[in-house]
């Protein structure tokens, strides 16, 4: 397997992680039968997000890098919010009335 071969599985392997996460939201939201963006769609834009942007390094293209570093930005800050909804959902759980 030569280095372009590689890095070209590790590219499209990205891609679909990247491209996994609409189906997952997708099917998430068809069950509840209401737009649902659920915790897994964040994480495969991470595991999507951080592979493409190997890739992008590798190729050497400050576009690409430049988009993927900017959404995974995006990715984690979205994470980082809906950590502390939750920790404030369970302190207020525990809180008396």
């Amino acid at each position: 397997m030569t280095e372009q071969s590689l890095w070209l599985g590790v590219g499209f392997l990205g891609q679909a992680m990247f491209s996994g996460r609409f189906l997952v939201q997708w099917l998430v939201s068809e069950l509840k039968r209401e737009s649902v963006v659920p915790l897994a769609f964040w994480w495969f834009s991470i595991a999507g997000g951080v592979t493409l942007l190997a890739y992008a390094i590798w190729r050497r293209d400050p576009v690409f890098i430049t988009g993927q570093g900017f959404g995974l930005l995006v990715y984690f800050r979205n994470l980082m919010l809906i950590r502390t909804k939750a920790k404030a959902a369970a302190l207020d759980a525990g809180a008396p009335e």
